[in-house]
């Protein structure tokens, strides 16, 4: 019997901590990562050689490699402040950029490194272009750009994406389409609901996709709001935004975080991002999802609030063990 097909769609710093734990699965794992990031390194890099951003990239490389922890640290090395030019940039994004710009596109470096690194799956660019992520909140107003969103004092209503450079319809890389369509499971998230889950899904041939294919659609929902984004949100709030953008209600499992988090725990210093933990509306999230597996998937680590990844995976691969039956 073939191994499982899994797909996990996102961002951020949120998938790969799924990704890791899914690696050591007997599962075939692929990867489509966001390209709509357009602050810090990435942002400068996708603006100087016009190519979509790596950083979101590099972090799912690493989950998904077995390179030793000296080589993770060579590539995920950040120029000091006083470096010039190469402040502030990941050593990770030069490598991938300038592979990238060496074979023509992020699509083809990241197939080069996957190799190079001894990926466990595969990993897609969600599109070939970079794009750039518009926000419509409620009132009206619209913000252009992943890292403005957050600056903006509102509520929003829905994003959608453009191609960066230039007029045309956005669409997906090469084989995410035929991924998704032959998927066991696809999951979204954790990770940034409106920057780093979305902007994949509003890809129009992504989203089709999603509403076509016949795979187990499971959500893995924040464990805290994040400011600028999903404030004062609940559980079912999240799930509601995702089916509003997809058209349709697509999420057939939510698994959702009960374990408190400590009200003396988390460094706001740090972590100044995130507001307080996710509130449940377990009525309406059974209205919105067919399966709700609440349970403690919470770890807790400098400071933050995390994922606890085995616990996830544990349950994805019980769900797609009786999908499969």
């Amino acid at each position: 019997m073939r191994k499982p097909k899994i797909t996990v769609i996102g961002g951020g710093t949120g998938i790969p901590v799924i990704l890791n734990s899914l690696r050591h699965e007997d599962v075939d794992i692929t990867a489509i990562v966001t390209v709509a990031d357009d602050g810090g390194s990435s942002g400068q890099l996708r603006s100087v050689m016009q190519l979509t951003p790596p950083g979101d990239l590099r972090n799912v490389l690493v989950a998904m490699s077995d390179m030793p922890k000296f080589y993770e640290k060579i590539f995920q090395y950040r120029f000091a402040e006083g470096d010039g030019a190469l402040a502030g940039h990941p050593l990770g994004n030069l490598i991938i950029s300038g592979i990238a710009e060496m074979q023509g596109s992020t699509y083809n470096a990241m197939q080069i490194l996957t190799k190079f690194f001894h990926v466990t799956g595969k990993i897609y660019p969600a599109s070939e272009n970079p794009l750039t992520l518009h926000a419509i909140f409620k009132d009206g107003h619209e913000v252009v750009g992943e890292s403005h969103i957050a600056d903006y004092q509102g509520m929003i209503d829905r994003v959608y994406v453009t191609n960066t450079y230039n007029e045309e319809e956005p669409t997906a890389s090469r084989k995410v389409v035929q991924t998704i369509m032959k998927s066991d499971m696809i999951v979204l998230g954790p990770g940034s609901l409106f920057t780093s889950i979305l902007p994949n899904l509003v890809i129009p041939e992504i989203r089709q996709a999603l509403l076509d294919t016949k795979a187990e659609v499971a959500y893995v929902c924040n464990i805290m709001t994040q400011r600028g984004e999903t404030e004062h949100f609940t559980d079912a709030d999240h799930v509601a935004v995702l089916n509003r953008h997809l058209g349709l209600d697509v999420i057939d499992t939510v698994l959702v975080n009960i374990e408190k988090v400590p009200q003396t725990y988390m460094n706001s210093n740090k972590f100044d991002e995130y507001l307080v933990q996710v509130e449940h509306d377990f009525k309406n999230l059974r209205k919105l999802a067919k399966t709700v597996i609440s349970s403690n998937f919470l770890r807790l680590e400098n400071g933050g609030a995390f994922h606890d990844g085995k616990r996830v995976v544990d349950e994805l691969m019980n769900l797609v063990k009786v999908k499969r039956q």
